[in-house]
């Protein structure tokens, strides 16, 4: 008789500065200095070195060939914290897509949700702070894109003059960091994930 392969959902917050991965080159932290998960378990996507929030450990190859599949387009939310007022008209251009630079091609990006937070989002200080130029002020922006290009955020904002200087994930579809700190993990059933992510079961 098969045995039911029971398979393993895992979401945690990666901090600042720590690779999406469990192999650690240059002599960087990886999620292996933050989380222990049973063998064959890996990240679903990743976030870069310098961006935190929200990632999808697990070890059930359909739920990491849905979200990698750019066919579903699936919601992912982020805070970002740009250098200098952002105005309307940059907003605009975010959610009307701009052009950015990838992999030596320009390629135009999506129209996605953009608006700007009128007060900062209730987040854990990041360690180290992020360097602030006392003459420059900062503003925060939600963006919700339904695509993942290398980098795509950063290179949006600065293509409308607002640098990014911090960035957070915070959602994917309707599962989000809720309450996690930087660092800390939360595990998830089948049916939670699937639902949350609105994953039709197999």
């Amino acid at each position: 008789m098969n045995k039911i392969k029971i398979f393993k959902y895992f979401i945690v917050h990666k901090p600042f500065n720590v690779l999406s991965g469990f192999t650690s080159t240059d002599g960087k932290k990886s999620l292996k200095d933050f989380f222990d998960v049973p063998q064959n378990v890996y990240p679903v996507g990743r976030l870069d070195f310098d961006s935190e929030g929200l990632l999808l450990l697990t070890d059930d190859k359909y739920v990491t060939d849905f979200l990698l599949n750019p066919m579903h387009g699936h919601e992912r939310e982020y805070w970002v914290q740009v250098e200098g007022v952002i105005t309307k008209e940059a907003i605009q251009e975010l959610k009307q897509g701009v052009m950015i630079n990838i992999n030596g091609k320009m390629v135009q990006t999506k129209k996605c949700h953009a608006e700007i937070l009128m007060k900062q989002p209730e987040v854990e200080a990041r360690n180290p702070p992020i360097r602030i130029r006392k003459n420059i002020p900062e503003s925060w922006v939600k963006l919700i894109l339904t695509e993942g290009k290398n980098r795509q955020v950063r290179k949006m904002t600065a293509k409308t003059g607002f640098p990014t200087l911090r960035l957070i994930r915070n959602r994917i579809e309707k599962l989000t960091i809720d309450q996690l700190k930087p660092g800390e993990m939360k595990m998830l059933s089948q049916a939670e994930l699937y639902n949350l992510l609105r994953i039709k079961k197999r």
